[in-house]
């Protein structure tokens, strides 16, 4: 990782933090998931980095990017996000996100359909589905996430990678470090979400360049369920499917040449 170059971007007064493999090859950005980072993604940058200028960016209030008191929603990180790829230039970008980094992929091809060239979505929120709003399940997450913030701020990196070792045994040292280092970079403004704009799913139909979801296995954790998965091509009709068996909610570090082999076979196809 030494060679690659690390910088901000400035979007509309918030230095926003990226690494970058760099090189004259076409960009592709990833998006990192709640309360990992940039860095998080090095394993997979350093599988395409032959292939690909790799910028993985750093959403706000996570890693070395700036923490805003409000607005970390969809929206407002979609916005960041086109603000990054305009201000380093980059031109029809892929972009691969991560759980909150899919939802903000979502968002921003939504919002910005001619920014980006291609995107896939490795088990995003399906927020795309009918559910009841519940005020009160979304204020125990709060308070929930709260805890486990505190809990792991308390530990050594150390101690934290020999705890996801016992819970993730597949997971390699390449992996939990950089998960390690973005816990007790984590600022809680990440749960200050009152003032949240929030996206239109309606907005799906705007989504105009080809598109991966991602998805793996509910009884292991991930989130987008079969059912889901058809209602996300219902709304985004060109959409494609790669289901990766035996992986849970982070596919990519479970099944991780699985992984790559759909996603280059996307990014080389489409």
């Amino acid at each position: 990782m030494t060679s690659w170059q690390t910088g901000y971007v400035e979007v509309d007064g918030l230095r926003l933090h990226y690494t970058r493999t760099g090189g004259t090859k076409p960009p592709l950005v990833l998006a990192h998931g709640f309360s990992d980072h940039g860095p998080c993604w090095a394993p997979i940058a350093r599988a395409l980095e032959a292939n690909y200028d790799v910028i993985m960016v750093g959403a706000r209030g996570h890693g070395r990017s700036d923490d805003p008191a409000q607005e970390y929603g969809s929206v407002a990180m979609a916005r960041d996000l086109a603000g990054v790829i305009a201000a380093l230039g980059l031109e029809k970008p892929a972009i691969l996100g991560h759980s909150m980094g899919a939802a903000t992929t979502i968002a921003l091809a939504s919002m910005f359909p001619d920014v980006p060239g291609k995107i896939l979505l490795e088990d995003p929120p399906q927020w795309w589905m009918p559910m009841p709003a519940d005020p009160a399940a979304r204020d125990e997450w709060l308070a929930r996430t709260h805890r486990w913030i505190v809990e792991v701020k308390r530990r050594s990196p150390e101690e934290m990678i020999a705890a996801e070792r016992l819970n993730n045994p597949g997971w390699s040292d390449e992996e939990l470090e950089p998960w390690a280092d973005s816990k007790l970079r984590l600022s809680f403004n990440v749960l200050n979400r009152s003032d949240d704009e929030p996206f239109e799913w309606g907005l799906l139909a705007q989504i105009s360049c080809p598109t991966l979801l991602i998805t793996a296995e509910p009884s292991r954790g991930a989130i987008v369920t079969a059912e889901g998965a058809q209602e996300f091509q219902v709304r985004v009709p060109h959409a494609q499917v790669a289901h990766i068996a035996g992986a849970g909610h982070s596919i990519r570090r479970d099944q991780k040449s699985a992984y790559l082999a759909v996603v280059q076979a996307f990014l080389r196809d489409n």
